[in-house]
């Protein structure tokens, strides 16, 4: 599992047909501190998140299992929204929307 930040919505009209129905969001991955790291990446939004939420995301093969029995082409899914962060270096909690 990863953290990240949501920080844009995508709009797809033409997309393969597993894809119909599913929102699209850009991703800023983040360490588990808060700070940003890495390029953002599109996920999958399974749990209505919107801009300035911080999430849970899985990647990789995971990011096709919220979506058994279909075989959706997914590389991230974002599977949670995150309240608070208690990490070694000290707590934090996200923005809210």
């Amino acid at each position: 599992m990863n953290i990240g930040r949501v920080i844009g919505n995508i709009w797809a009209t033409p997309k393969t047909e597993s894809l119909i129905g599913q929102r699209m969001l850009f991703v800023q991955p983040m360490t588990f501190s808060g700070a940003d790291v890495g390029g953002k990446i599109v996920a999958l939004d399974t749990v209505d998140s919107g801009v300035g939420d911080t999430v849970i995301y899985v990647s990789s093969t995971e990011a096709t299992i919220p979506f058994k029995p279909k075989m959706i082409p997914a590389d991230a899914t974002i599977v949670g929204v995150v309240d608070q962060v208690d990490h070694k270096n000290g707590s934090w909690k996200p923005h809210s929307r």
